[in-house]
């Protein structure tokens, strides 16, 4: 912080089903008294997964939770927020409705829609730690207008990935579209190729869209989608340091329903450069950010 530089820490929905949370909480979690689960976490199919994602978590009995006051939950939002500045909230949806898998299926098809506790929740959190929390909501996946009402009754800036914005027509994901500022631009998340990589295997129809769109060759096409998430009017621009570093495939962090072989890369003292710094300089100058 001394140096102006923000930490943004990341919130999971879910925790490990064989974690100190679980074993020392057990009536907050749909478990036996063995602490095995009857239903897990997931999502259903997706822009990812055909056959859904079976996650593997416990879920939440959130009636406990609720008896408690949101205990559990004040306190892990304090401790987060003693360790970073904002908070990114994963997978927002589950809080609205949340998928329920049956512990022994194959896959997420099967599983189904479970009312989640909604914007109670976050007021207690509010009415515990305070108004104006710097809480982002990761909103992607299957949204619904509930979806939606609960992150702008509670304000908090939803997500805008341009890897989105050019697989088909209008999408909400193009900046143009953008109908507010209180929102994020990301070239692309941690479950996301790089730019590079998905631009390399996409269609041509979206190779085109992008290129027509940006106004490039694309000889450079992270940096034009650094350049376009930095000039649109989202209140935050974010990017993968493989953008900057214009990595392909090779780069990729995660492959969402994918258990072996993820978060693997890492960072090396010397690949950025005097460079790499002045144009992101002059960006960041040139968009007032």
């Amino acid at each position: 912080n001394d140096r102006g530089i923000a930490i943004i820490g990341d919130i999971p929905i879910f925790v490990s089903p064989d974690g100190a949370d679980v074993w020392a909480n057990r009536e907050l979690f749909q478990v036996n008294e063995k602490g095995y689960p009857s239903a897990v976490a997931g999502v259903p199919p997706d822009y990812f997964s055909a056959t859904g994602q079976k996650w593997g978590n416990p879920l939440y009995n959130w009636a406990a939770h609720k008896k408690e006051g949101y205990r559990w939950w004040i306190s892990r939002v304090r401790h987060l927020l003693e360790q970073a500045d904002y908070v990114r909230v994963d997978h927002f949806r589950g809080f609205e409705a949340y998928w329920e898998v049956p512990v022994d299926a194959e896959n997420a098809i099967s599983g189904e829609w479970k009312k989640g506790p909604g914007e109670e929740l976050f007021r207690a959190i509010h009415d515990a730690l305070g108004e104006d929390l710097p809480i982002f909501a990761e909103d992607l996946g299957l949204i619904t207008p509930e979806v939606e009402k609960l992150r702008d009754t509670l304000g908090f800036p939803g997500m805008r990935v341009l890897q989105f914005a050019f697989d088909g027509g209008e999408s909400t994901f193009l900046p143009h579209q953008f109908n507010t500022r209180n929102c994020i631009c990301y070239t692309g998340t941690h479950d996301n190729n790089t730019t590079a990589g998905w631009y390399n295997s996409a269609s041509e129809y979206s190779r085109d869209k992008v290129r027509r769109y940006m106004n490039t060759d694309a000889s450079s096409i992270s940096w034009d989608f650094i350049r376009i998430c930095l000039g649109s009017i989202a209140r935050y621009a974010i990017f993968p340091i493989q953008d900057v570093l214009k990595l392909g495939e090779e780069g990729r962090m995660n492959v969402p329903g994918v258990a072996d072989g993820n978060w693997a890369w890492r960072y090396r003292d010397g690949d950025l450069n005097s460079g790499m710094a002045q144009g992101l300089r002059q960006m960041t100058e040139l968009f007032g950010r």
